[in-house]
């Protein structure tokens, strides 16, 4: 217990704070603000988390005026916190950054303002209209630069001259084009641009998630899931890498962020698994792999799930069922690579007594875990997101208030509170640039048709093959997924892959799963792999290193796409008619379930080389096989996979017996 109470003190006296500014590329930018400029951003970003909370406890304002003052906040905030470059002033703004600002409260608090003599235009554009609009679109475009990169921008542009020139590109890429004031005004007036429903999901549910976890952060959450997941995997002989897996599972089921779960559970992960004698490398590739998992994992998942919601128009409290099972096989899978490791290496896992006790940290911080019990009640007592997040936002400060007060320690009071409302205000930022500028991609696929053509163009390339018109899916949504921030990938994805995959009779939920699930995974996968970059610098290994061993950790995990898209019983799918999900139940789903296990034990064997012995070339590819075979479920292929994989154990078996007679 001593030696774990060294590790943590020093080993682990990481700042997370430092490694945020290093490895997310949100947060690396940040200005640091002092004195008044300071003092005023952190009002602006209090008031930002206010108006949310009040219009989610009392009510939101009609679209327009909701998403538009969302958007205020939001790009201010954005300008105010992000310079214009690398040689920009990081303790003051410049004079362009006021222009700037003052040009968002001019174009968008037109909005605001003036949101029911827009409507009754019914689409006409005066002079100032198009003015405004086209500031709208600059200001967009500059504000996702700063914050998420040029990647998006440099696609929006791209989206926008297509919407232009239409009638000078070829083939199905063809259309009759379209002026620049029928542009600017789908883009900034109405309510399928900048606007449109990306935005709408940033300005209620999207945000109110973002500030339940800085209120959770606040409460010291994520060290109570980091010494229960190791007080219950620390013998293992995976050890601190199961602790890995398991923590980031529950942190990452309420950050939703992959390179924030990295940092915070990375710094005291990856040491711990470094001291037990895994390579740095391989370390920081298990926190990425594990925290990556977070975005996928119900209840609160990312933010992109949220935007599946408006886009299915299916309620999010059965998106979280569905998403479940795939979620858990996800851990799973990062969880069977993990143990093989261990086991190749010949680990041993620590003796119990040196471990914390579970009893103990429960019945001291087991309070902990309520909000996000009574997250869980509400949504699936069909609570809407936004009151369910509500809620849990005034339950948590609540506890931390009662539990503060009870210990008589001080940690959690209105000092805390306003920390927290001021760090979700500007955790959300990102997203809701993000948001913006993917929402001007939407609205060129609306107005063009886009989506409806790219389905056509996969399909044909494919050639109606089903498993083609999926690989060809997930490698789209790798590559956007390393240039695009997961939201902005999901959106541009959903309108243009999905249509392919349902029209080759994909169940919906699952065609919206699938391109979330590989999205995500585009976090850990190299040259970008911003995940696996936060645990390399944490581990202190080279970043590519890092990645190729975090995608390595996850492939085995890349056949549970696959098995839902072709059998939606996994994501416990039925049927859906219309927004009506029917669901069958989970011991109906038990015999592809133990399918999907089987196949990432078999994928995972042959990918580590080991199962209870390092294996031979032939036993390695028979294991590759039936794993292939494995994303077909059905009888003839579960028993090909059981048969391969309890052959190869028995060989293997003899083999370490063999040695040990020999020995």
């Amino acid at each position: 217990m001593s030696d774990r109470k060294n590790i943590t003190e020093s080993d682990v006296a990481l700042d997370v704070d430092k490694l945020m500014e290093e490895y997310d590329k949100e947060t690396s930018s940040l200005r640091k603000l002092t004195g008044t400029i300071g003092k005023i951003a952190a009002i602006i970003a209090i008031a930002m988390s206010c108006f949310h909370l009040f219009t989610a406890g009392f009510g939101t304002l009609l679209s327009a005026k909701q998403r538009s003052l969302h958007v205020i906040f939001a790009f201010v905030l954005g300008f105010i916190f992000y310079p214009g470059g690398k040689k920009s002033k990081k303790d003051r703004l410049s004079p362009l950054d006021y222009v700037f600002i003052a040009l968002v409260l001019i174009v968008f608090g037109y909005l605001f303002m003036f949101n029911e003599q827009i409507a009754l235009k019914a689409g006409s554009v005066s002079q100032v209209d198009l003015i405004l609009g086209i500031l709208a679109i600059l200001l967009t475009l500059e504000i996702a630069r700063r914050v998420v990169g040029s990647a998006l921008p440099i696609v929006a542009i791209v989206f926008l001259a297509y919407a232009y020139f239409g009638p000078n590109l070829p083939g199905l890429l063809a259309h009759r084009g379209f002026s620049i004031e029928r542009i600017v005004s789908h883009m900034y007036l109405g309510l399928e641009g900048i606007m449109g429903i990306p935005l709408g999901v940033s300005s209620t549910f999207v945000f109110l998630f973002i500030l339940f976890g800085s209120v959770l952060d606040k409460t010291g959450v994520g060290k109570f899931f980091i010494d229960i997941a190791y007080a219950m995997t620390g013998h293992f002989k995976s050890g601190p890498a199961m602790t890995a897996v398991v923590a980031s599972g529950f942190m990452g089921s309420i950050s939703g962020s992959s390179v924030a779960n990295t940092v915070t559970t990375g710094a005291f992960t990856i040491p711990l698994m470094k001291k037990t004698g895994y390579k740095p490398y391989f370390a920081g590739a298990v926190e990425a792999a594990a925290s990556t998992g977070g975005q996928i994992m119900p209840p609160v998942m990312g933010a992109a799930a949220f935007i599946m919601a408006e886009f299915t128009a299916i309620p999010y409290n059965k998106i979280i069922i569905a998403a479940a099972i795939p979620a858990l096989l996800y851990y799973f899978g990062v969880g069977t690579m993990v143990h093989l490791e261990a086991s190749k290496l010949g680990l041993k896992g620590l003796p119990r007594e040196e471990l914390p006790n579970a009893g103990k940290i429960m019945r001291k911080d087991g309070y902990m875990i309520l909000p996000l019990v009574i997250i869980v009640f509400f949504l699936l007592s069909g609570y809407t997101p936004l009151k369910s997040a509500f809620y849990a936002i005034l339950f948590s400060i609540a506890i931390g208030l009662i539990a503060s007060f009870a210990k008589r320690d001080k940690s959690f009071g209105l000092k805390e509170i306003l920390s927290a409302l001021e760090a979700g205000a500007k955790g959300a930022v990102g997203v809701a640039c993000a948001c913006a500028c993917a929402g001007m991609i939407v609205g060129v696929v609306t107005l063009t048709g886009l989506g409806l053509r790219i389905a056509e163009l996969i399909v044909s390339v494919a050639g109606g093959n089903l498993i083609l018109t999926l690989f060809f899916t997930m490698v789209a949504s790798i590559i956007l997924g390393m240039g695009l921030p997961t939201t902005a990938k999901y959106i541009v994805l959903a309108t243009m892959a999905v249509p392919a995959l349902t029209k080759l009779n994909v169940n919906l939920m699952a065609a919206h799963l699938f391109i979330l699930y590989f999205g995500v995974v585009a976090d850990i996968t190299p040259p970008v792999a911003l995940a696996s970059y936060a645990g390399a610098g944490i581990a202190g290994a080279s970043p590519m290193k890092t990645g190729f061993q975090a995608v390595k950790l996850a492939l085995a995990a890349f056949i549970v796409p696959y098995i839902f898209a072709i059998d939606p019983t996994l994501i416990l799918v039925k049927e859906i008619v219309g927004t009506d999900i029917q669901f069958v139940s989970v011991f109906a789903a038990l015999p592809i379930i133990l399918s999907a296990m089987l196949g990432i034990v078999c994928l995972g064997s042959a990918i580590e080389g080991y199962l209870i012995d390092h294996s031979k070339v032939y036993e390695r590819i028979p294991l590759g096989i039936a794993a292939l075979l494995l994303l077909k479920p059905g009888t003839v292929s579960d028993i090909i996979g059981l048969v391969v994989l309890i052959g190869v154990y028995f060989l293997q078996k003899q083999r370490i017996k063999n040695k040990e007679a020999a020995a």
